[in-house]
């Protein structure tokens, strides 16, 4: 599964890590990732999206709906 969010766009973000003689290595920060299903009453239907734990917050507070809305106003297939 993709480390990107459908809902808020967060991707991984990219660093060194910095070890005790200070050598630096490459690594990754991945965002908290889920696959969620929910229901479209107005399509009567479930709908699968992978969303970060923030995006799973804004779902609570704006409703599927709205959220889907937007998604595909971006032009995001859904």
């Amino acid at each position: 599964m993709s480390a990107h969010c459908q809902v808020t766009g967060r991707k991984p973000g990219f660093g060194k890590s910095v070890s005790h003689s200070h050598k630096r290595t490459n690594r990754r920060w991945d965002p908290n990732i889920q696959r969620k299903t929910y229901f479209l009453p107005s399509e009567g239907r479930r709908i699968t999206l992978t969303v970060s734990a923030k995006g799973i917050k804004t779902i609570d507070r704006d409703g599927i709906e709205a959220v889907v809305a937007c998604i595909r106003a971006r032009g995001d297939k859904i």
